[in-house]
């Protein structure tokens, strides 16, 4: 009897043991494929300098004599600013200031004319733009200065500079090409308002500046990683 039990306990555990290992082989085992990679992007944070050059053209209007020249010509500067990225959002402050030879004339009396001419501008702006790894196409605005002269020609018969503060707005793409260098083209909108020349009284505030600026820029950033994983 006893040798019977045994016998029955050994065939049931035997039972078992095959029912598991079919059970066992049936199971989906996990494939190896090797380490995961993280992607590096490129980090925008950081302290940057830089220069810039390009051409402006705009609208100034008078109010007496009542005309309206186009001035036009080339811009060359400098720049200084600070990004901080926050995910693929880039927030920053940029400012630049540089020589202008943007200016117009037209014909205000006969054998006269009016001049408006730009001299330096300068714009102190906010940034926020959407980081594509390298490329940053972005949004800009603050505000902008400049020197403005207004002259009748010839001689200058009479003439009045004033430094104006205005307000711009505008955009522009921005590319990390190799390591620290970024380049950037930038457009933007420049309006200087207006002033008072002394010379047309009783008009006062009779001179208006007005100007688009499409201008590339190269940049060296100090400060941040170059790459950042998320």
């Amino acid at each position: 009897m006893r040798f019977k039990l045994i016998g029955s306990g050994l065939a049931a555990m035997a039972l078992l043991a095959t029912s598991f290992a079919a059970e066992a082989a049936d199971m989906p085992r996990p494939v190896y494929k090797g380490v995961r990679s993280v992607v590096a992007y490129y980090n925008w944070t950081g302290f940057y300098a830089g220069i810039n050059a390009g051409y402006g053209w705009g609208t100034s209007d008078w109010g007496i004599p009542a005309v309206t020249n186009k001035p036009t010509g080339f811009l060359v500067g400098g720049t200084l600013g600070y990004n901080y990225q926050t995910g693929s959002i880039v927030w920053g402050i940029e400012g630049d200031i540089g020589y202008a030879d943007v200016k117009g004339s037209v014909a205000c009396g006969v054998g006269f004319t009016c001049e408006t001419a730009n001299r330096w501008l300068g714009t102190v702006r906010g940034r926020v733009g959407y980081a594509f790894d390298r490329f940053l196409p972005y949004f800009t605005a603050g505000g902008a200065f400049g020197s403005v002269r207004a002259s009748v020609n010839p001689g200058p018969l009479v003439s009045s500079t004033d430094t104006l503060m205005g307000w711009t707005a505008g955009g522009g793409l921005e590319y990390a090409f190799m390591g620290n260098w970024t380049a950037k083209i930038e457009y933007l909108y420049v309006d200087l308002g207006s002033f008072d020349t002394g010379f047309t009284a009783p008009v006062v505030n009779n001179v208006s500046f007005k100007e688009h600026v499409v201008r590339a820029g190269l940049n060296y950033k100090f400060s941040g990683p170059i790459f950042t994983r998320w």
